[in-house]
Parts: structure tokens; sequence; C-alpha cells
């Protein structure tokens, strides 16, 4: 990054978040100060914790805290699920582990390879012993720098982040990547607790995975459900009539898991109700997008047409939904000629 990017960005924070309330709030790291407030949850009567993004899209503002990552700690040690957008917001995560427990980091589980979840690994790979990292066999294409993984290349999303969120991410932040990998699923145990890893993928992205911690009936779904803010749809590896599948998936898990942790909104103990809120978007667009695909209605006069008010007033509405619909769009076109 240029010297003038890196004041321009210093710039930004300065005016966006005021200079008292930072001082104030601002917690080192060894790779910057996190200046919003980072409240630690827990799931109720259990050893489960968990950490809420702010819904939107990462930038200066909320310091690419945007996803949710959480930990359940055992008698034998930590799992750790997700590790957030910057390494600054993992080192965070790793303080707050270290105020509920000394106990060693086992393992982290990686819902997806994509920036907002895994750029925090850096910091438990430096400061946490490098802890081995799972994740889903598909996402190993993203450290290849192919946008054939992920729908969005590796190094070109990191120089990106590297402008919008300069200096907890800059030159000295690299992915990194997993040690072990799974194809369909995988279970384990880590000090008498039972872990269940389910690949829904290909969904939001391809190597999207589940956790759930069987004893605690706690699911941590990653990217397969959002709740709170419009979901992303705008990939070419994007497969919606998977994700939809995933989503069934998750409605008739049985027993029905009692707390449901997303990778992006706050949580729930309702299911149904917590699927509904990504699948009845994804509906909506399709539904929309079909009928003006039927109709041949050109793309701009049917996104002007569609009544977007349930969602315009959602974080990141303006960011991705019109791109979501432009993608479903050419999904509805490509179908209608097969």
């Amino acid at each position: 990054m240029c010297m003038c990017n890196k004041l321009v960005s210093l710039l930004v924070l300065a005016v966006l978040v005021p200079a008292s309330a930072a001082a104030a709030k601002a917690v080192p790291t060894p790779y910057g100060a996190v200046s919003l407030p980072f409240e630690l949850h827990q799931v109720p009567d259990a050893p489960v914790y968990y950490v809420i993004g702010r819904s939107g899209v990462p930038d200066a503002v909320n310091e690419g805290h945007t996803s949710n990552a959480g930990f359940v700690v055992t008698d034998a040690g930590v799992v750790v699920f997700d590790a957030l957008g910057t390494p600054a917001l993992g080192y965070r995560l790793l303080q707050r582990i270290r105020e509920v427990t000394d106990k060693p980091v086992e393992r982290i589980v990686v819902s997806h390879y994509h920036a907002d979840h895994i750029y925090g690994l850096q910091a438990f790979k430096e400061h946490a012993g490098a802890p081995p990292v799972w994740a889903q066999q598909q996402t190993l294409g993203y450290l290849g720098g192919s946008a054939a993984s992920q729908g969005e290349d590796a190094e070109r999303r990191l120089a990106q982040r590297r402008e919008a969120l300069f200096p907890w991410v800059d030159e000295k932040t690299y992915i990194v990547p997993p040690d072990h990998t799974f194809a369909d699923g995988a279970t384990f145990e880590v000090g008498g607790v039972h872990f269940e890893l389910k690949h829904l993928g290909p969904a939001h992205a391809p190597g999207d995975s589940i956790m759930v911690v069987k004893d605690y009936g706690v699911l941590f779904s990653g990217d397969v459900i959002y709740k709170g803010r419009v979901p992303f749809l705008d990939s070419p590896q994007t497969d919606i009539a998977h994700w939809l599948e995933g989503l069934d998936y998750l409605s008739n898990l049985q027993p029905p898991p009692r707390y449901i942790i997303p990778g992006h909104g706050t949580a729930s103990e309702d299911m149904h109700k917590a699927v509904a809120v990504t699948r009845d978007y994804i509906e909506y667009v399709r539904a929309a997008m079909r009928k003006a695909v039927r109709n041949f209605v050109p793309f701009d006069e049917a996104y002007a047409a569609t009544d977007w008010s349930r969602y315009k007033d959602l974080p990141a509405f303006d960011a991705s939904n019109r791109g979501n619909a432009y993608r479903i769009y050419l999904e509805m076109e490509a179908e209608s000629f097969d």
C-alpha cells in the first residue's frame, strides 16, 4: 500500500471514530488497537462462548468486525469456530478465551475461507501455539489464488482489505491455510465433548460447513445462516439451489439445536426462525427475478420494479442487494435455456 493510501485510511478513521471514544475503548494488540466493544456472550448453561460482529460490510468504521466467532471450553482444551476478519480481532478473541480459561486451544474449525472469517487465524498461529486448523477440502482452492474456489481471489481480496482495513490488515497480514481437511463431514471428541462437522456447500461458498456441539445442543452455522443483514449471493461460486437444500437440512436436524450462532447476526433459540431469515430473502429474490426472465423484462427495469421495502433498511442492502439480484437474474436466464 502506498503512503498516500495509508494516510487516507487513517484520516477516514479519525473522522468516523471520535478520538476520545477510540482512546477510551482502544485495546492494544500486536496488530493494532481494537477500538470497538468486543463483548463475549455465553450460551446458557454451557461452556460455549461467542462474539457478534457488526452488521454490514468490512470498513474502517467497524474495523473489519462483521462476522461472528465462538469457542467451546472442554477439560482437554478449547475448540474455536472461525477466527474473524483481521489479525487484531483474532488476537482479541484469544484474549477473551484467556479470560475464561488457561486451557490450550486444541483446534480451530473454519466454516469457509472468506476473508472476514480467516484473517484472525494469524493471531492464533503466532500467539496460541499454532493450533491445527480444520476446514472442508474445497477451501484449499482459495489458497491457490484462484477465483475458482470461493468466488473471490485470495490475493486480490487481501490487497483490497489492506486498503480498506489498514492498519488492522497490512503488508504483514497473511493467509493461514488449513492443516486438516474433510470431505462430507467429520466427528471428533475433545475433553469428553462431542463435535460434528458437516459440509453443506457449495452454498454461500464451496466449503461452507457447520459445527454441532452435540453435548450442549449448539449449532455454529457459519454463513449458511445470515441474521440481521442481507446475505451475500453475488459470487459465481454461490450455489443457490444447494444453499436452500442446506437450510432444509438444518431445519430437519434431530434433535434440533437449542441454540444457533450464525455466521453473521444475532444468536437464536429457534432453528426455524433462524433459517427463515436467509431462506425468505433468497426465495424472494429468486421469485422476482424468475418472473422478470419469464416475461422478458430487462434486469434494470425488473430491479427498479421490485418492491424491496422489507429489506432496504437491512445492513449491507446497498452494498449487496443489486449484485445479488443480478446474479440470480443471470441464473434464471441460464435455466430458461435448459
